[in-house]
This record gives structure tokens, C-alpha cells and sequence, in this order.
């Protein structure tokens, strides 16, 4: 499949014409990673916007305390390191390979010279980070306002929606994610989210191991998102 082929499945350029596509296509890089590597690192110059390939990548703040606070985790055909669009400030996040992950980069030098020459473009990207603008805004709004049950609760219809795999009596959520990893991404303590989850299995909700999380009552995880 021809790059720009695949460029159209991105939301942010899913609109554009092929000419436009092929265009973009023409200055996209191609980086491969292995598990565990690290993609960029937060307070480094910014390169440039990035998509996922393929694997998958999570993007982790450092608190001052050293811990970790995951804020995303991201699979194929989703993109991250956006905020540096036409922005040439340093990456406000560090993003690491959670598997072996083919990365997709766009230069800002690249993609403002594309820009240039087509306001189609310019357009089409300023409607969708308007987008994504608006779904960070409630993402800040939920997280100020629900407790940690709820909070616990979105992250893993979230993450089931994303990356669910059906299998016999439920939906496994298919990342290999620890406790801990699971409750940097919600902003909560191990310990906490080691309470929710029994809770939760004791409800028949879902079903855990180590590092596998199994939905087994959909209907009943969304209803905790209103407590």
C-alpha cells in the first residue's frame, strides 16, 4: 500500500484529497523502534509530528518525585507529539515504545512547506486539533470531577474500545500493563487502583491477572462511570 494510501486512515488527514496526501507523503519519515525504547524525551527540541505505524506507545510525564504518570497510551494509526505542529518548542512529554512499533515523523520545516503551498491543508489540520482541543478539555473536566472508582472505570471501557480482544466470556483489554502502569495512567496510587479492581472482580465486573485485564460485564463497567 502506498504511504499516502495509508496516511488517509490518520483523522487528521483522512480528508484530504490525494494530491494533498501525496504531497505529505513526499516528507514522511519512517522510524522503527524496539519495546522499551525510548521515542523522544520530554524538554528535547521538538522534531515534528508522529503517528503509530504500528505497536503501540505511551506517553509519560515525570513528576518531580520521580514517579511516572502515564497520559496515554496510544496504538496504529494514532498520533501524538501534535502540539508541535508549526510549534518548534521542545516536547512537552517523553514517549516510549510499549512494543516493537514502526513510528511515523513529519518534520515542522517539512510540513510548513507544505503548507505553504496549500491552505487546503492548513485548513483541514486547524478544524481537527480544534478537535482534539476540545476532547482534552474534557478530559481535564473529568478528571477534576470524578473519583478514583469512576476515573478506574473509563480508563478500561477506554482501553477495551482501543485495543479489546474478544475472547471466551468477555473482552481482554490486549496490553501488557502492569498495576502500576495502570494507575499512573488514571493519577492514582498502585494501591488504590489494587482496591478498585478487586472491588470490581468481586462484582463479577471484570477478571485480572498480573498484567491482564478481562471485561466481563460492559454494561455494568459504564454504569460505574456515573457513580
Amino acid at each position: 500500500m502506498l504511504e499516502f494510501e495509508y496516511l488517509k486512515h490518520l483523522p487528521i488527514f483522512e480528508e484530504l484529497a490525494p494530491a494533498d496526501l501525496a504531497a505529505i507523503s513526499n516528507v514522511t519519515l519512517e522510524r522503527r523502534y524496539k519495546k522499551n525504547m525510548i521515542i523522544f524525551m520530554e524538554g528535547e527540541p521538538g522534531e515534528g509530528f508522529h503517528y503509530v505505524k504500528s505497536g503501540k506507545v505511551k506517553i509519560v510525564k515525570m513528576a518531580q518525585d520521580g514517579r511516572e504518570h502515564i497520559i496515554n497510551i496510544l496504538g496504529t494509526g494514532e498520533v501524538f507529539a501534535e502540539v508541535l505542529l508549526f510549534n518548534r518548542g521542545p516536547y512537552p512529554a517523553t514517549s516510549v515504545a510499549l512494543e516493537d512499533s514502526v513510528i511515523g515523523i513529519i518534520k515542522n520545516s517539512d510540513l510548513e512547506n507544505v503548507v505553504a503551498e496549500n491552505s487546503r491543508i492548513a485548513l483541514h489540520i486547524i478544524r481537527v486539533m480544534s478537535k482534539k482541543l476540545i476532547h482534552a478539555q474534557m478530559k481535564i473536566k473529568t478528571l477534576a470531577l470524578s473519583d478514583t472508582f469512576s476515573r478506574t472505570a473509563q480508563i478500561l471501557t477506554r482501553l477495551s474500545h482501543q485495543y479489546g480482544r474478544p475472547v471466551p466470556g468477555g473482552v481482554q483489554i490486549d496490553v501488557d500493563m502492569t498495576r502500576q502502569d495502570l494507575a499512573n495512567l488514571i493519577g492514582t496510587t498502585r494501591e488504590t487502583v489494587s482496591r478498585v479492581l478487586s472491588s470490581m472482580k468481586k462484582d463479577k465486573v471484570i477478571e485480572f491477572s498480573d498484567q491482564q485485564i478481562i471485561i466481563l460485564d460492559v454494561k455494568r463497567l459504564d454504569r460505574y462511570h456515573e457513580m
